[in-house]
């Protein structure tokens, strides 16, 4: 692994923020997705976040986008970091989402001591103070540039 790769801080990203950058075009993603191609934070994901995005895309819901899937994979290839999944079973105690869908978001931002964790999902930012015992920042993408909570 590159040493620089290592000292910029990690970032997990849900599947609606990958989304918002790479199919939307959303605002609210610019100062991530700049970060992120800049190499200010490391983009962070295991292949269940991947084939839960390729699941999402082959669904046909986004079809009016017309989203560029050789861009969009090809934005993953070059800036997400492939991690292997953390142990399920987790320690005790474990945080525990509400959508077993996005508990694979959470065991990966503690797993690999994320910074962050951006997300608009309910299930996940209200385990936003919890994780903050762990360290990871949970928050929407919109106020990723705000300044952490104490």
């Amino acid at each position: 692994m590159d040493p620089a790769e290592t000292a910029a801080p990690i970032v997990v990203l849900d599947t609606n923020v990958v989304l918002d950058w790479l199919v939307f075009g959303n605002p609210e993603s610019d100062a991530i997705a700049a970060a992120i191609v800049a190499g200010e934070v490391r983009w962070v994901a295991t292949r269940a976040m991947r084939d839960e995005l390729a699941h999402v895309l082959a669904r046909g819901h986004l079809d009016a986008w017309a989203p560029d899937l050789d861009a969009l994979w090809a934005h993953w290839d070059l800036h997400c970091s492939d991690l292997p999944a953390p142990e399920s079973a987790g320690p005790p105690g474990r945080l525990r989402c509400a959508d077993p869908d996005d508990q694979k978001f959470i065991d990966l931002a503690v797993a690999c001591n994320a910074r962050w964790l951006l997300s608009r999902d309910r299930a996940v930012l209200k385990l936003a103070r919890r994780l903050r015992e762990h360290g990871v920042d949970t928050r929407p993408p919109d106020r990723w540039t705000e300044p952490a909570h104490a």
